[in-house]
Formats: C-alpha cells, sequence, structure tokens
C-alpha cells in the first residue's frame, strides 16, 4: 500500500502542479504518447462544485467513532468518518474517510485515472492542527471500460481512508481536510469538499473505517488470500522494453467472475500506461507493461514503481524498481 504523506501540501495526481482553483477547467488526459492537461471540451457547462461541514465530537459520539453530516455536491455527497480502527499489519490507530456517494453509473478516480484519462483526488490537510502525519491510503481499484476508454477507479461509492498522527495524542486533533476530486459518466465534473473537525483523544472505534481498511493494499500480502507478484522482470521486444508481471491468485479464477488485476504506478509522476492482460487461467495471471508507451525509460530507471493486485477476495501492493 503505498501512502502518500499529506500534512504538507498535497503532491498533485502523478506530481502535476495542479490545482482545482486554478485550472477547474481541466482534466488529466493520457494517451499513448503523453500525459497531459487539456480543456473539458465534453461540458457544456462547468461549475466546480464546493461544500463544507463543520463538526465537533463529544459525549457518545467521540466513544463510538463517528461521521460529519453530508454534504451536498453536483450528483455527489460526502462525508468525513473518523475512529479508531485496525489496520492488518500495523497496530490499532486513530484513522478518518471521506466517503463520497454516486448516483449508479457515476464514478471516481484513483490516484492514476488511467489511459483514457481523469480527475485524480487531492486531500488537503495542512491547515490541521496537532497533526504530526496523515498519510492517505487508497482502497484498491477497479478497472472500468466504456467508450470514452478505460480507467481506473470506483463506481457508485468510494472511501478514500487515512491514518492520523497526533503530536501530543493527550490533545485533541483539529482535523481539517480540504478534498478535490472529480465524478464522472458522460462528462466529468471537478468537485470539492471541505470538512473541519476537532476530534477528541478518547475516540472511539469506527466499524465503518475498519471495513473501509479491508480493501487497502497490502505490503504484506495475507496467506491464502492476497495475490501476489511472484516474478517480473524487463526485457527487449521489437526494442521495446517491456515490463513482464507474474501474479498469482491464492483465490484462483472462477467462471462467475474475473480473476487478477494489476495496476502500475510512479511515485515521482511519470506516467505508466495500464498492464495487458496476456494470460490468466488456474489463478495465475501474466501482464505487460509497454514502457515506451507514454513512458521513457530514462526517467523510469532506477525509480521506485508500485505494483497494485487485485484478486479475487483480496489485494496487495509491491515496489519495484526497474533497472
Amino acid at each position: 500500500m503505498r501512502e502518500d504523506v499529506l500534512v504538507r501540501p498535497p503532491r498533485a495526481g502523478c506530481g502535476a502542479a495542479y490545482t482545482y482553483r486554478a485550472l477547474a477547467g481541466a482534466v488529466w488526459s493520457g494517451t499513448s504518447q503523453t500525459m497531459q492537461y487539456t480543456a473539458i471540451r465534453r461540458l457544456l457547462a462547468f461549475t466546480l462544485i464546493s461544500t463544507s461541514a463543520t463538526f465537533a465530537l463529544t459525549g457518545s459520539a467521540a466513544a463510538e467513532g463517528a461521521a460529519s453530516p453530508w454534504v451536498e455536491g453536483f450528483n455527489n455527497k460526502a462525508r468525513l468518518v473518523v475512529g479508531e480502527a485496525h489496520l492488518p499489519g500495523q497496530k490499532d490507530g486513530l484513522f478518518g474517510a471521506l466517503e463520497i456517494v454516486m448516483p449508479d453509473g457515476w464514478k471516481t478516480y484513483w490516484r492514476a485515472p488511467g489511459d483514457a484519462g481523469g480527475i485524480p483526488p487531492e486531500f488537503d490537510f495542512s491547515a490541521s492542527e496537532n497533526a504530526a502525519e496523515i498519510r492517505v491510503l487508497y482502497p484498491a481499484p477497479h478497472r472500468m471500460v466504456d467508450k470514452t476508454g478505460t480507467t481506473i477507479g470506483y463506481k457508485d461509492r468510494a472511501f478514500f481512508p487515512f491514518a492520523v498522527t497526533a503530536k501530543d495524542p493527550a490533545q485533541p486533533v483539529h482535523l481539517k481536510l480540504n478534498a478535490t476530486y472529480g465524478i464522472c459518466k458522460e462528462l466529468c465534473v471537478p468537485a470539492e469538499a471541505a470538512f473541519d473537525m476537532v476530534i477528541p483523544p478518547d475516540m472511539g472505534s469506527s466499524e465503518v473505517i475498519e471495513a473501509a481498511l479491508q480493501s487497502v493494499p497490502r505490503l504484506v500480502p495475507i496467506q491464502g488470500t492476497d495475490p501476489v507478484v511472484s516474478k517480473w522482470r524487463v526485457e527487449m521486444r521489437d526494442a521495446k522494453p517491456i515490463l513482464i508481471i507474474e501474479a498469482e491468485d491464492p483465490a484462483g479464477a472462477s467462471d462467475s467472475g474475473p480473476g487478477s488485476d494489476a495496476f502500475v504506478d510512479s511515485s515521482n509522476g511519470t506516467y505508466l500506461p495500464l498492464p495487458k492482460k496476456i494470460s490468466d487461467a488456474n489463478g495465475r495471471a501474466l501482464f505487460d507493461v509497454d514502457l515506451t508507451d507514454g513512458a521513457e525509460m530514462k526517467d523510469l530507471a532506477g525509480k521506485p514503481i508500485s505494483i497494485t493486485l487485485v484478486g479475487r477476495k483480496g489485494q496487495s501492493e509491491t515496489t519495484i524498481t526497474l533497472p
């Protein structure tokens, strides 16, 4: 699970210097040649939807974990959920989650929105108080194909969990979040939701966050559940460097649903195309990534690359360094 540390000003999707207020009419548009920001041409009309909620937790609400009121936007509503929870492989701690609900068929995006382009989410916690570190933990995404192409993200409902570390655990954390994200169907609309919440040090557990954390790709896969990268290599094919990923899913393939899927992204902002599935049988899948399709090896060599695998029953994340 790659983590974005966002107490400092946030990293825009794929490292671009981008703010919704300054460039509200732009989308992340991916082509086979490059990643670029272009004007939204499909919109007949455009408005940046901005909503906010202020909420203080006291008494029984704090003892049980809590959620802010819903804030309504264009074809979506969002709320902030907070509480103690357990992240597999780590000790219990304070977590939050941004929950976004959309009408049927609408979608929002992962940190790398895919080859057809999209608007990656941004989370700005920089105005928070008594927060030493806040780390966004992206849930396992899905590959979505429609007439516009292939994108990566979530349909209908999405949870974006984040881990909160207080500077002084004995004092409340004043959490201030400005979240910007895109919601899309036949058109894409940037949306913004702001939250202001005071979280006491005796915050109770949250079943909502506990459930959301189960969808976060694990750095240490659960044996018998999570897919794993068994092998990877870069080989030359027709003078092109191809990243080959071999994955094993212990849950196996099934006639009732798809097998494993793979996604790759770079923490330094270099665009990487979607992996192409070559084969998938008996719990073993093979993926190819053309490292010349919108990318250049000189920008990738020696840099960490995250491989996110999504299987039948679990998900995992592996970091590799290209030669």
